[in-house]
C-alpha cells in the first residue's frame, strides 16, 4: 500500500505544471524592492510588482520575458520619488492566458495597460516599454493621451502607422529565408518547439541578444524555412552574459513552464488587425513628451545611427526629448546597463 500510494505522488508530481511558486515571485519582488499584487484591469487579472510611492509609473516588458525583466529599475526609480509598477502582461507568468489569438491585439493590450492606471486609483501615469513593451507604450500614449503624461520606448521606435495595410501570411514559403515573425505566424508551431524546451530557447535567445558573449556555433546554417525552426539556428551559449546569473534564468523558465509561450507569440500574430483597428491614428502624432533608449549594438535597429533614429521619429512627434544610443549596448539595456538607464529614465521622469 505505501509503496502504490508513494508511486502515485511520484506519477502527480511528474504530472504537475512547473509554474513558479507564488513565494518565490513574492521572495524576489521583496529582493528588489517590490511587493506582489493582482489588478484588475479590461476584464482580465495581472500580477502586478509596484515599489515607492509618488507619480505613477508603469513599465511594459516585451517577449520572452516578464516583470522581472525591470527588477533593476523598481528600486532606484522608487527612491528617486516614483511609484513603479511592473506587470506580467497579459498572457505571461502570473497574468491571465487568454485564449483567443485576437485577444492578444493592441487595442486589448493597451486597454490592459491604461486599466492598471485606474485601478490603482490614479488618473494620469507615464508609460515606458521595452521590446514588444514599447509599440504598447507608444499605442498607449496615441489612444490614451488624457492617461498618460509622458512615454519612454526601449529598443524599438516609432516610425508612425505605416501607409499600407501588413499582411500576416500564414505559413512561410519552404524556400524562403527563415525569419522568426514568419515562423510565429501559424498558430501552435512555434510555441510547441519553445514550450519543449523554454531553457534552451531563453538562454539561447538571451545570449544572441548580448554581443559579446560567446556561444557555441548554430546546428543549422540553412537559411531556407524548410531547414527547421528557430532552437538550432541559435548557438547555444558558452557561457551566460554577465547580467544573466544561473538564478535569473531560472526564474524566466520556471515563468514559462508554468504559463508557456503561447500568449506571448500571439501578440505577434496581430499584425493585420492591429492595423485595421487603429485607423484615426493614421497621420496622428504622440503628443506627450517622449524619449527613445536602445543599446547601439541592439539587432533591432540594424545599427542605424543616432541621427538616421531621429529623422525617422521625429515626425511623429511633438515633443520628443532625446534619442539616446547606449554603447557597446545590446537588446535587453535595461537588464545590461540598469545604472547608466535608470540614470537616464530618472532624468527625464524629474523633467516633467
Amino acid at each position: 500500500m505505501k509503496r502504490c500510494v508513494l508511486s502515485m505522488l511520484v506519477l502527480l508530481a511528474s504530472c504537475a505544471p512547473t509554474m513558479t511558486e507564488p513565494n518565490n515571485t513574492e521572495a524576489l519582488a521583496a529582493q528588489y524592492g517590490g511587493q506582489v499584487r493582482y489588478v484588475e484591469t479590461n476584464g482580465i487579472t495581472l500580477r502586478v510588482v509596484e515599489a515607492g510611492q509618488g507619480p505613477l509609473v508603469v513599465l511594459v516588458h516585451g517577449w520572452p520575458e516578464s516583470w522581472y525583466s525591470w527588477r533593476h529599475q523598481l528600486r532606484p526609480l522608487a527612491n528617486a520619488g516614483y511609484h513603479i509598477v511592473a506587470p506580467d502582461m497579459r498572457g505571461y507568468g502570473g497574468s491571465t492566458l487568454s485564449e483567443a489569438i485576437e485577444d492578444y491585439n493592441i487595442r486589448e493590450l493597451t486597454a490592459d495597460v491604461a486599466g492598471i492606471v485606474t485601478a490603482l486609483g490614479e488618473e494620469h501615469a507615464v508609460v515606458i516599454g521595452h521590446d514588444w513593451g514599447a509599440p504598447i507604450a507608444w499605442q498607449s500614449a496615441l489612444l490614451y493621451p488624457e492617461i498618460f503624461q509622458a512615454v519612454v520606448g526601449l529598443s524599438v521606435p516609432y516610425g508612425g502607422r505605416g501607409a499600407e495595410r501588413p499582411v500576416n501570411q500564414l505559413r512561410q514559403d519552404p524556400d524562403d529565408d527563415f525569419f522568426y515573425t514568419r515562423y510565429f505566424q501559424e498558430p501552435g508551431i512555434a510555441e510547441a518547439e519553445f514550450d519543449a524546451d523554454p531553457r534552451a530557447l531563453i538562454a539561447r535567445l538571451f545570449t544572441s541578444r548580448s554581443p559579446g558573449t560567446p556561444t557555441a556555433a548554430p546546428e543549422v546554417t540553412d537559411p531556407r524555412a524548410s531547414a527547421g525552426g528557430w532552437l538550432p539556428r541559435l548557438g547555444e551559449p558558452i557561457e551566460l552574459p554577465h547580467w544573466l546569473s544561473e538564478a535569473d534564468l531560472n526564474y524566466y523558465v520556471g515563468e514559462f513552464r508554468g504559463a508557456g509561450f503561447r500568449g506571448g507569440i500571439n501578440y505577434y500574430r496581430n499584425g493585420t488587425r492591429n492595423w485595421d483597428l487603429t485607423a484615426e491614428l493614421a497621420g496622428k502624432k504622440i503628443t506627450q513628451p517622449a524619449l527613445f533608449l536602445a543599446g547601439e549594438l541592439d539587432i533591432v535597429n540594424r545599427g542605424a545611427t543616432q541621427e538616421q533614429l531621429l529623422e525617422r521619429m521625429a515626425p511623429n512627434f511633438e515633443d520628443l526629448r532625446g534619442v539616446i544610443l547606449q554603447p557597446g549596448i545590446g537588446h535587453r539595456n535595461q537588464q545590461q546597463a540598469p545604472d547608466q538607464t535608470n540614470a537616464v529614465l530618472i532624468e527625464f521622469l524629474n523633467s516633467l
